[in-house]
């Protein structure tokens, strides 16, 4: 079974990936900010993470800088969720490393789909 990290500190969005995760077939594993997310994937080394930007204690962009610095991590693909979608927002999350930046709003659906085929490239 794959294993996802959803990151977000809005509840709504946390309870619709894992339901929607969930389904799919995925081990799934919540974190509310930056620091509880770094604690989870050190122990589960998940195939994804999913990310948001902007949240309390560490934001998505310092989480992931942590992330890359784990070679344990290396085959982890990283999805950014956001609603900074201005451009300069985007490629600092691409140039951090993320596979892939989503701006909220979003599909759940579409979102499942990239996953997917981020884990099978």
């Amino acid at each position: 079974m794959k294993k996802i990290v959803i990151v977000d500190d809005e509840p709504n969005i946390v309870m619709a990936l894992e339901y929607t995760f969930k389904k799919n077939n995925f081990e799934v594993f919540i974190a509310r900010d930056g620091k509880e997310a770094l604690e989870i994937v050190e122990k589960q080394l998940p195939d994804v993470i999913i990310l948001d930007v902007m949240m309390p204690m560490v934001d998505g962009y310092a989480t992931l800088e942590e992330i890359k610095k784990d070679d344990r991590l290396a085959h982890c693909k990283v999805i950014f969720l956001s609603a900074k979608n201005k451009e300069k927002d985007i490629e600092k999350g691409l140039a951090l490393g993320a596979n892939l930046y989503v701006v909220k709003p979003f599909s759940t659906k579409k979102l499942v789909e990239q996953v997917n085929e981020l884990i099978e490239s």
